[in-house]
């Protein structure tokens, strides 16, 4: 790790200290040093992060966050990392990642469910159709894991997997354990107070109704296909990048049709594109810089802005190199005006 890396981790305390603490008190294979961000993120966009630890168990995890708050460490903790764009720049600080290992999933009866949040979102869903349970076949093309799920309260078709949940176990920064309630959680259409960001989700209760499993598998195939129609095919991206505003869609439709009636749809910047197949998705044709992403939202933002009045705004967030995280379109607004096309 080079000097300027380390003395970035870590205010009032050196770098190398944090990176050994953790190294020295998780099991090997746990810590990993120089991290490319793009090897994380489903955008593969990003440059170096200077300590990335992957929990192999939930007492890991609350021992990662309590090393690293005890050091003063800048950290940031993630899944999958599908709606983030990371910085050209990196992080430059500990970047802890839940991984499959915090991904068992256990069918208690009667509907109740309890699963990490390491578990991919697809796989659950299937489980859960498999067990004859029903209320997860919406978001069986979603990708990501459980966690960022709940956190987000994610799901389509106007649904969310806040419903579901009974009550959810997580971490603080400090390494305590805490149990939240359904009631607590505050869930709202795409929102819930795990956003704030001082909680990080281990685990899950949730509780589905009984159904009819080959009625859901059909479902499910059927929202595969659709999804595999109109969304862009083998290229790097995060998924839609626009929320969808239900104002826009009374007067348009979905930020997707927006964006395509705005004129953008194939539109270029560097190695990113908005996407020929779904214009609410942005690809990463080969090179792309978090810069080109940027470009583009802006620039959509921005069209769409002119044509209907509504300002759309990013699910995608930031994540800047001093831990940052905004959303996507607040960044791309503070962009200069100079031309720029990509490495």
């Amino acid at each position: 790790m080079a000097s300027n890396e380390i003395a970035a981790l870590a205010d009032g305390e050196a770098g190398m200290t944090v990176a050994r603490a953790l190294q020295d008190s998780l099991a090997p294979g746990e810590v990993a040093v120089d991290v490319p961000l793009a090897s994380l993120g489903r955008w593969r966009i990003g440059g170096p992060a200077d300590v990335v630890v992957t929990p192999a168990s939930a007492e890991s995890l609350a021992a990662a966050l309590a090393i690293v708050t005890r050091h003063g460490a800048r950290h940031i903790v993630i899944g999958d990392g599908s709606n983030l764009l990371f910085d050209d720049a990196g992080f430059r600080g500990v970047v802890i990642r839940i991984g499959r290992a915090l991904g068992g999933v256990t069918f208690r009866g009667d509907g109740v469910v309890d699963a990490g949040a390491g578990v991919w979102v697809p796989t659950f869903v299937r489980q859960v159709i498999d067990a004859g349970l029903s209320g997860a076949v919406h978001a069986i093309g979603i990708p990501g894991t459980l966690g960022g799920l709940i956190t987000m309260n994610g799901g389509s078709q106007r649904k969310g997997i806040g419903e579901n949940v009974v009550h959810v176990d997580a971490i603080d920064h400090q390494g305590g354990t805490h149990r939240i309630d359904h009631a607590a959680l505050d869930y709202s259409y795409r929102a819930s107070r795990l956003q704030r960001g001082d909680l990080i989700v281990v685990s899950a209760r949730l509780r589905f109704d009984a159904g009819d499993a080959g009625a859901m598998r059909r479902e499910a195939i059927s929202i595969l296909q659709s999804r595999r129609a109109k969304f862009p095919k083998v290229r790097a991206n995060c998924g839609s990048v626009f929320v969808s505003d239900p104002k826009l869609y009374s007067l348009i439709g979905p930020p997707g049709l927006a964006i395509e009636r705005a004129g953008l749809k194939g539109t270029r910047e560097g190695g990113a594109q908005i996407s020929p197949d779904h214009a609410n998705f942005i690809v990463n044709n080969g090179g792309a810089l978090a810069r080109d992403v940027l470009h583009l939202i802006r620039l959509a933002r921005r069209s769409v802005t002119a044509m209907s009045g509504i300002a759309m705004d990013a699910e995608v967030r930031h994540l800047a190199p001093d831990g940052t995280m905004r959303p996507a379109h607040e960044v791309a607004e503070q962009l200069d005006e100079r031309p720029h096309t990509g490495a």
